[in-house]
């Protein structure tokens, strides 16, 4: 069946009312083929672009058989990182807009185990969670998962990648009374294919490639900054165009946290986040910069995988990325759900190989620009 809408997906009528809420008129590709097996509790291993819509892809049919009647938690979804869990619980709860009554609880490090212990003894129907802080849940016995019937992987690759492949297998050799295991993941590694051997049962195997319909629209320039040193070119940036969210990110923490003071004393409304936050200081400067109360984000690569910041406008990478992948990552976070975006890459002395295998490596087309006298930006056609 060639499914072009919600209604012809038959679903009920809370989550029709929550999507009609938020404005999304069709499904995505990912969710036309994710969301009809996993609504028949088969395994499946899917592969998308980021931004392309996968936490609706999973959620929708996670809602659809939650019985709200049980005290029993039914779904673990597990994630890389906080900001991650607390992306999906955050959009779960919006999908869940109409049935107040489903219960969802996200666990992670960073915060007192005390408070995530008395969220559960409130009983969940579903928890999101870090592989690190549900293991420790589970070994302070403030859990159990034999009531678990479905589990998702979000950002597969990235947790293994991580190192999290022991946790992860220590959990799932704990759900003892599982129907189905969903991984979703940008790229399929050797690990997520072990996993998939292990403990999933002829899984259904989905791609949905990186074409017009979902490929971010993300306009790409790169930009010298042997003339023009990088922090004025930032603010060049700033200024020449009226953005009403960027991020930019940089690679070490001294570095965002200079840049970041910078750009305030500039009088730019610019904060940031790093490893060296707190969790609840990185939670208060992300709320801001999604509401809109902030402009700009200088960030570490902490920030580069998995969060799903609405209508952020521009990326600027002021530093090359330590690996090829991290700026594949780093731009996915502008040009989402069908929107357009920005990004730019300054390159410095000595970066002209990284940039040229960078381009080749990625496939994408990064345009050469740079400033005229009147410090408008303007295509190097000499490149």
């Amino acid at each position: 069946m060639d499914i072009q809408t919600f209604e012809q997906m038959q679903l009920p009528e809370f989550i029709m009312k929550a999507v009609a809420d938020m404005g999304f008129e069709k499904p995505t590709p990912v969710q036309t083929l994710t969301v009809p097996p996993l609504m028949e509790r088969k395994d499946i291993i899917a592969k998308a672009p980021t931004g392309s819509g996968k936490t609706f892809a999973f959620g929708i049919p996670i809602l659809c058989h939650i019985d709200t009647a049980s005290k029993d938690i039914q779904v673990l979804i597990l994630g890389p990182t906080r900001e991650l869990v607390l992306q999906i619980s955050d959009e779960l709860r919006a999908l869940a807009k109409y049935k107040p009554e489903l219960r969802i609880t996200p666990l992670y490090g960073g915060q007192p185990i005390e408070k995530q212990q008395n969220a559960l003894k409130k009983k969940p129907h579903i928890i999101v969670a870090t592989p690190g802080r549900l293991l420790d849940l589970l070994h302070r016995r403030s859990l159990k998962l034999d009531t678990i019937e479905t589990v998702v992987l979000d950002e597969a690759d990235r947790m293994l990648d991580m190192g999290f492949l022991p946790d992860v297998s220590k959990i799932l050799e704990r759900v003892k009374n599982r129907k189905n295991l969903a991984m979703l993941s940008a790229t399929i590694s050797r690990e997520v294919m072990d996993i998939s051997w292990v403990y999933q049962r002829d899984p259904v195997e989905l791609t949905v490639p990186e074409d017009k319909e979902n490929k971010p629209q993300i306009a790409q320039y790169w930009l010298s900054c042997l003339a023009v040193p990088k922090n004025e070119a930032t603010l060049r940036i700033l200024r020449l165009a009226e953005f009403e969210r960027v991020i930019i990110f940089c690679n070490t923490k001294s570095m965002v946290r200079r840049l970041a003071e910078i750009l305030q004393h500039k009088g730019i409304n610019a904060d940031c986040i790093h490893g060296d936050n707190t969790q609840s200081l990185r939670e208060k400067v992300l709320r801001r910069f999604r509401s809109g109360d902030l402009q700009v984000l200088v960030a570490t690569d902490v920030a580069a995988r998995g969060l799903d910041i609405p209508n952020v406008d521009c990326v600027i990478n002021y530093d090359l990325p330590p690996e090829n992948e991290y700026y594949v990552h780093r731009i996915g976070r502008t040009g989402r759900a069908g929107r357009t975006g920005m990004s730019f890459l300054f390159v410095g002395y000595m970066d002209d190989v990284r940039l040229k295998d960078l381009i080749r490596r990625t496939h994408n087309d990064v345009i050469p620009v740079y400033f005229d006298e009147n410090c408008n930006l303007v295509q190097d056609v000499e490149e």
